[in-house]
């Protein structure tokens, strides 16, 4: 009888566990990550992201779902942080000027003709990640990946060599760079805030005479057939990242993160060399199509440098700097080595 006793306790303590098991207490957790663009899905950087949600579902075997928002459908760049403050997104891609808001050091890579080329980007990058990230970190965000989104140029409807070619027509601007506008109005050029879709109608009505894109969205957005000369002059790396907040971040297994990591890196390779083959493209298609590349010579190439190191003090000196001045020493320093080797 005690036998039996026993046998029913344990089948009744086995049927509790399953039936415990089968309910939604027991069930394997999901985490979901909601992830926004303002870049369009048909790009590198779109078809980047859809993969780092595939791979982030495959490696957690479905634990964690990432739900992209691509084309901007969040909102801009102002209002998608607000949301990852909120915690109503978990992560967002953002330029440099996005990311400027989490941690505003970040836009002294950004300072006019400072680094110059991918390689000096890459030298840059490599030994100043680590300390961009660890700020992102403790204002509450995880850097999942960062990118050379391609190089800033600038488009104009006159030809353009030398810094006085600049100073002589109206510069465009994203209303919204008030910092890039300050820099611009530091060194003596005409800034003329304007929205990017109001582009080609102050471009068509003379409101404007020449801006600053990258070659992608010149091309994307036909600027070219206004503005139909594009200096060789690198003006900008412009940079973008992925962030997510920490909450979000925390919520992710220990065990997950390191595999998730690996897939940011290998993305953030992939992107990079995307846009160069694309930036390279661009600029070929426009010329196809009218653009004219001016390109200066050596002389006219280092007065760019020249001028700009001019309006350093102003630009990041100790009264009302600009851009970071801790940052811009660093990075200067680190180009200074770089250069001299």
């Amino acid at each position: 009888m005690k036998r039996c006793n026993v046998l029913a306790r344990r089948g009744l303590l086995i049927l509790i566990v399953l039936i415990f098991s089968a309910s939604p207490l027991f069930a394997q957790r999901k985490i979901t990550i909601k992830l926004a663009s303002l870049v369009p899905e048909n790009t590198a950087w779109g078809a980047a992201i859809n993969r780092l949600a595939s791979e982030w579902g495959r490696i957690t075997n479905g634990e964690v779902e990432v739900i992209v928002y691509h084309n901007g459908a969040a909102g801009d760049e102002q209002a998608v942080l607000r949301l990852l403050k909120s915690n109503q997104l978990q992560a967002a891609v953002f330029t440099n000027i996005g990311i400027s808001e989490v941690m505003p050091e970040v836009l002294a890579i950004s300072y006019p003709f400072l680094i110059r080329d991918n390689a000096e980007l890459d030298f840059v990058m490599g030994r100043i990640k680590p300390e961009l990230d660890a700020r992102i970190q403790q204002n509450g965000f995880v850097t999942l990946a960062w990118a050379n989104a391609g190089w800033v140029k600038i488009f104009s409807r006159t030809p353009v060599f030398t810094p006085d070619d600049l100073r002589k027509i109206k510069l465009a601007s994203g209303a919204d760079n008030l910092q890039m506008i300050q820099a611009f109005r530091v060194m003596g050029y005409q800034m003329i805030p304007v929205q990017l879709p109001e582009l080609m109608v102050a471009l068509n009505g003379g409101m404007v005479d020449a801006t600053y894109l990258s070659p992608i969205f010149a091309a994307g957005n036909q600027v070219f057939g206004i503005a139909k000369n594009m200096s060789s002059v690198n003006l900008a790396p412009f940079m973008g990242g992925i962030l997510m907040n920490n909450t979000a971040w925390r919520r992710i297994p220990d065990k997950y993160k390191p595999q998730l990591l690996e897939v940011c890196k290998q993305i953030e390779k992939e992107i990079e060399a995307s846009i160069g083959n694309l930036d390279n493209e661009a600029i070929s298609t426009m010329s196809r199509y009218g653009l004219k590349v001016n390109e200066p010579d050596s002389r006219q190439l280092q007065q760019w440098y020249d001028d700009t190191a001019k309006y350093e003090n102003n630009l990041v000196g100790t009264a009302s700097p600009v851009f970071n001045r801790e940052f811009y020493y660093k990075i200067k320093a680190i180009l200074t080595n770089y250069r001299g080797r």
